[in-house]
């Protein structure tokens, strides 16, 4: 059975069926399609459109078929054409001719919005409560960790920074990630329910009313916008691939850290794999997978983007696609920072060895120009002699802090004593940027 084909002669093709059927993917939105179908079955009653008997009734089968797709009682699969087609005809078997009133004033154009609109807001929060997990794990691994170690521009080695500082800088584009995702939850937090196919209904409906049932701030106002946004998907795959782009980033640090031309973090076994050659290796490929699933993200936004682009108002088939794609990289998501938050609770840093790389990066070399720009030389003739300093010492295979006195007054009698307490590293956090460590 379909619920549609009035007006055809002939059957559609099983090759037709198969190609335009979508439950195999949009099966998940099962629990916000009987949702949004109870919503709209209590408005019916309310505006006295259907029976109390007859909402009764359709009430009472949907929680039915609810309760036994939750148990595993009842499959979501079959020859159905989607996830609303399988809950009405499901519902007309449970409880007989009454169940077609329920599609009463709705399309399932207005039906599908609806449901994708649900789903979206739902899962935008467990997205945002797994980026709030790992902003904990974060923050716990600097505050066990707030040792010294390089900070990098053009991946050279620039500053003296800590540890704490620099995962840090992950916590603060987290928050940013999830303020977008909520920012995008606010402004799509509108039923499109009642906007029917693209024009409304003669029945006297009441849209405020499921709106509020359904925990939307308000209708949408304009019924054909109403049927036809996927503002709200391409919005939240947008931020997505933001997050996604973090946490690659993330991942490449991890990556660098843990080689052995860095050695500055050991990734936990649980979360590497070996060679089936090298016995020696220990692989980051947990970090490897969140850094090459990124382009699995950002491919779902501009495959979306590619198929919205030249549809006309209202409804059109080619919609269907925005569904496959927001689930995978929904799901590619969440898992990515669950993995994540395993890689950074277990990470060890070597504080050695961070150390060691500030030594030998001259990362002291910008304090020790400031230096002798307190003592009255300009920068720019500051910046010249500390750059010869820097190129005597590699010839030497010194630091700067370790030139005895007699050598740094040959560069510039303005050096004296105090010098070497000025470019100690711990001073320089102190003196700096202390205050924004924290």
């Amino acid at each position: 059975m379909k619920l549609w084909g009035g007006r055809f002669k002939k059957s559609e093709s099983k090759l037709m069926e198969d190609f335009n059927s979508s439950l195999g993917f949009d099966r998940r939105l099962y629990k916000e399609d009987i949702e949004g179908s109870m919503a709209h079955v209590k408005m019916l009653s309310k505006c006295g459109i259907l029976t109390q008997e007859e909402v009764r009734s359709i009430l009472e089968g949907l929680k039915s078929i609810l309760k036994d797709i939750e148990s595993g009682k009842l499959k979501v699969e079959g020859d159905y054409e989607d996830i609303h087609s399988f809950v009405e005809i499901n519902l007309i078997d449970r409880i007989g001719q009454v169940a077609k009133k329920l599609h009463t004033a709705r399309s399932r154009n207005d039906q599908v919005a609806v449901d994708f609109r649900l789903y979206v807001k739902k899962e935008a929060q467990e997205v945002v409560q797994s980026i709030e997990i790992l902003q904990t794990a974060i923050k716990d691994l600097g505050e066990r960790n707030n040792v010294i170690m390089p900070g990098y521009t053009h991946l050279q080695r620039a500053q003296v920074v800590t540890f704490k500082h620099y995962i840090m800088a992950y916590y603060s584009m987290l928050s940013r990630d999830k303020n977008r995702i909520l920012n995008a939850v606010e402004i799509m937090d509108e039923s499109p329910l009642g906007c029917c196919a693209l024009a409304g209904t003669t029945y006297d409906i009441d849209r405020y009313f499921t709106a509020k049932e359904l925990g939307f701030r308000k209708p949408v106002d304009n019924f054909l916008d109403g049927v036809s946004d996927r503002d709200y998907v391409l919005e939240m795959l947008s931020d997505f691939s933001i997050l996604m782009m973090h946490l690659s980033r993330l991942s490449e640090e991890l990556i660098l850290w843990s080689s052995k031309e860095f050695d500055f973090v050991q990734i936990d076994d649980e979360f590497s794999t070996g060679s089936s050659i090298m016995p020696q290796k220990k692989n980051p490929d947990a970090a490897e997978l969140i850094r090459g699933k990124t382009g699995r993200v950002y491919g779902s936004l501009m495959a979306l983007l590619t198929t919205m682009k030249g549809i006309p108002l209202a409804y059109n088939k080619d919609m269907q696609e925005d569904k496959e794609q927001f689930f995978n990289s929904l799901d590619t998501i969440l898992s990515c920072l669950k993995i994540m938050n395993g890689i950074l609770s277990t990470l060890k840093v070597n504080k050695d060895n961070t150390f060691n790389a500030v030594k030998k990066g001259f990362l002291n070399a910008t304090e020790a120009a400031d230096y002798l720009v307190n003592k009255g030389m300009a920068f720019r003739d500051a910046h010249k002699v500390i750059g010869e300093i820097v190129l005597y010492c590699e010839n030497k295979n010194k630091s700067i802090e370790d030139l005895q006195l007699e050598e740094l007054k040959n560069f510039s009698t303005l050096f004296s004593e105090d010098v070497y307490e000025f470019i100690d590293y711990r001073n320089t956090l102190n003196r700096g940027i202390k205050k924004n460590l924290k």
